[in-house]
């Protein structure tokens, strides 16, 4: 194996690109303290999902949640 190989490595197991990016949106409405859109992605999601899906779905979320949030300044006006 050379230093530019081309051959992929299959380590990394295949994901469900829509519940990860579900999991991203939950964590963005969760952060904006948005319940609606929280509601709406659960129940779309639904409670019958099988747990790789669910994986996913924690997967997006938490690379989300990595990110810190952004420092406020304070509030000079008075």
């Amino acid at each position: 194996m050379g230093l530019f190989s081309r051959k992929e490595s299959s380590s990394e197991p295949a994901r469900d690109e829509r519940m990860t990016e579900l999991g991203r949106d939950y964590a963005i409405a969760r952060r904006h303290r948005d319940t609606k859109a929280m509601n709406r992605i659960m129940r779309e999601i639904g409670t019958d999902k099988n747990v790789t899906d669910l994986n996913d779905f924690r997967t997006g979320q938490e690379s989300y949640d990595s990110i810190p949030p952004i420092p406020r300044g304070r509030n000079r006006r008075k």
